[in-house]
């Protein structure tokens, strides 16, 4: 026979974990945010967020997996292109759709210093960014190439989760996204083209 504190936490599950865990840090930060004040936000006891997450860095990592499996299977494709604005067409197209997957998510933890600590540190997230920085720029990147893809990656982040933007839906948020990393990209070395007509 299971306890109450079981069956909740096995109705909470991961899930659960990740979408008080999202509230909380939405309102107090990482660094502000208790594995206590995720329990008591889920009605559970602490041993029972536990069950699922030792530590607040396993929690993050956890909401941000989904995002970052979507990402490897887009970079992956991506590095079988034939060439290279193709290559760039689908990382930049796979990085809205997952940003706009994850809109929400990224909105709470984007710019929280224990979260920036968090993925500077963590090995399997910098070697998935060296591969999209790599696909974006190619080869032998020019200053102009590199800047640009810079700021297309910030760019992309801010956009999808700033207030400007709140009230368009994902659909209405993908092309003007899309377009802008088109004009990002202009002129320098890691062009997008254009969308095909017809």
């Amino acid at each position: 026979m299971t306890s109450s504190a079981e069956g909740r936490r096995s109705a909470g599950g991961r899930e659960g974990v990740h979408r008080a865990a999202l509230c909380l840090i939405a309102q107090h930060g990482v660094s502000g945010t208790s594995l206590q004040m995720i329990a008591d936000s889920m009605g559970v006891t602490k041993a029972a967020v536990y069950h699922h997450y030792k530590t607040k860095d396993e929690i993050v990592l956890g909401i941000v997996a989904p995002s970052l499996d979507r990402l490897t299977a887009v970079v992956t494709a991506a590095e079988a292109e034939p060439d290279h604005a193709a290559r760039v067409s689908a990382v930049v197209t796979g990085l809205v759709d997952s940003l706009l997957a994850d809109r929400v998510a990224y909105g709470v933890l984007q710019g929280d210093p224990a979260v920036v600590q968090l993925f500077t540190r963590h090995p399997p997230l910098q070697a998935l960014m060296r591969r999209v920085r790599a696909l974006m720029t190619g080869p032998d990147p020019d200053d102009a190439t590199r800047t640009a893809v810079a700021m297309l990656a910030a760019g992309l982040r801010g956009a999808a989760t700033d207030p400007l933007c709140a009230d368009l839906d994902d659909a209405a948020l993908r092309p003007h996204l899309l377009a802008a990393a088109r004009r990002v990209l202009a002129g320098c070395q890691a062009q997008l083209p254009a969308p095909a007509t017809g």
